[in-house]
C-alpha cells in the first residue's frame, strides 16, 4: 500500500512540476496541496527509504513554488 501511495505522490509532484508553467498561482497552490496531502498519507505508511523519497518530493514542491 505504501509503495502505491509513494507512486501517487510522485505523480502528483510531476503534474505540478511539468504543468506548472501552464497554471496560474492559484492552480499551482491547489496542485501543491493535493501533492502534499498524498505525501502525508504515504509518509504514515512508509519505511525509512520511502520517507526519504517523500521528503525529496516535498523539497521539489517547495522549489517549484518559489
Amino acid at each position: 500500500m505504501a509503495n502505491q501511495l509513494v507512486e501517487q505522490a510522485r505523480n502528483a509532484v510531476n503534474r505540478l512540476t511539468n504543468m506548472g508553467g501552464q497554471m496560474n498561482q492559484q492552480q499551482k497552490q491547489k496542485e501543491a496541496e493535493v501533492a502534499r496531502n498524498v505525501i502525508q498519507s504515504a509518509y504514515n505508511e512508509s519505511d525509512s527509504q520511502e520517507k526519504q523519497q517523500l521528503q525529496q518530493l516535498e523539497q521539489q514542491i517547495d522549489q517549484h513554488l518559489k
